[in-house]
């Protein structure tokens, strides 16, 4: 899955009132969350030292949601591999970060050994 990087500026004001998107404060249940007609989900992160809702997204897609798991707030590229492998399919970079650059680094590495929350472990795979 590819992480759509997005920059503050890009970001539409309309989907804070879009019924089928879902803002979760990072102390929310991701458990408990009723995903019925959601289609996208905007986790927060208040400090880029808060990793909560790399938890949130990791139960949501093992829940089975297929929407969109967008990382708003303290976002930073640095973050963003681990996003993509927890289940995050889109960030909002904070303004002084480099999208092109965040984008550069999510191509350095095209496999991984262990698994994450969208792919099984490489060594379950078939030779």
């Amino acid at each position: 899955m590819a992480l759509k990087l997005i920059s503050p500026a890009d970001l539409p004001q309309t989907d804070a009132h879009d019924s089928n998107t879902l803002a979760l404060s990072n102390d929310a249940d991701a458990q408990t969350v009723a995903l019925d007609g959601v289609t996208q989900i905007a986790l927060d992160f208040p400090k880029f030292t808060d990793g909560r809702a790399f938890s949130q997204a990791y139960v949501l897609r093992r829940r089975g949601f297929a929407g969109d798991i967008q990382a708003r707030g303290d976002v930073l590229i640095d973050q963003l591999l681990q996003m993509q492998r927890i289940g995050f399919s889109s960030a909002v970079l904070r303004a002084d970060q480099d999208a092109a650059h965040g984008q550069k680094l999510l191509g350095h590495y095209s496999q991984f050994y262990q698994g994450d929350a969208v792919g099984a472990p490489r060594f379950l795979q078939a030779a």
